[in-house]
């Protein structure tokens, strides 16, 4: 599949993605990439991010392509049942396990309990062996149950800024490698 033939939605975790974060990275260097855009990155109400992915996909103009990272990844999840238009894959990174109540301390949130169904859509989550809010294991578990491809990261934290991963050429490759296979 070629990248002009659909829309690339990037879905940042809570906080939103930095201007040297790697999906805003990405976003400029694709020209059918967008970011879905949420009313407050720092408010973890599923409806408000649900709703905000399900609208970018209904006015979307061709076949979309997700690219997520920790709660954006979750939300992905959470929106999948509610499309009506297709989706052609996702590429969620460093899935955060919102099924923890206390994942962000002091952060309220309503993501639980993420669903395990399988996704109506090809999907790859990049997981990371240390990340901090999701153990490598129950990455594995959810890829399983999504009818994900699980992609080792190796030892790369939470693959944002903080663990060195500002432009992240390698996840850029890996991306590139399962579009090619769509």
């Amino acid at each position: 599949m070629r990248l002009s033939d659909c829309t690339i939605l990037f879905v940042p975790g809570f906080g939103g993605s930095e201007p040297d974060h790697w999906q805003s990275r990405w976003e400029k260097k694709l020209s059918t990439a967008f970011r879905v855009e949420i009313s407050d990155w720092f408010e973890a109400k599923r409806a408000f991010w649900v709703n905000a992915i399900v609208a970018e996909v209904e006015n979307a103009t061709k076949p979309v392509i997700f690219v997520a990272h920790s709660l954006g990844c979750a939300a992905v999840v959470h929106a999948a049942p509610l499309f009506t238009k297709p989706v052609k894959g996702a590429f969620l990174v460093a899935f955060s396990d919102w099924n923890q109540p206390q994942l962000l301390p002091g952060v309220i949130h309503d993501f639980a309990p993420v669903p395990r169904g399988t996704l109506p859509f090809p999907t790859a989550l990049v997981a990371s062996r240390n990340d901090p809010f999701c153990s490598y294991e129950v990455a594995e578990d959810h890829a399983k149950a999504w009818g994900a491809t699980l992609i080792d990261a190796g030892e790369a934290g939470h693959i944002n800024i903080e663990s060195g991963h500002g432009p992240w050429p390698e996840g850029l490759m890996s991306f590139a490698g399962w579009i090619n296979k769509l």
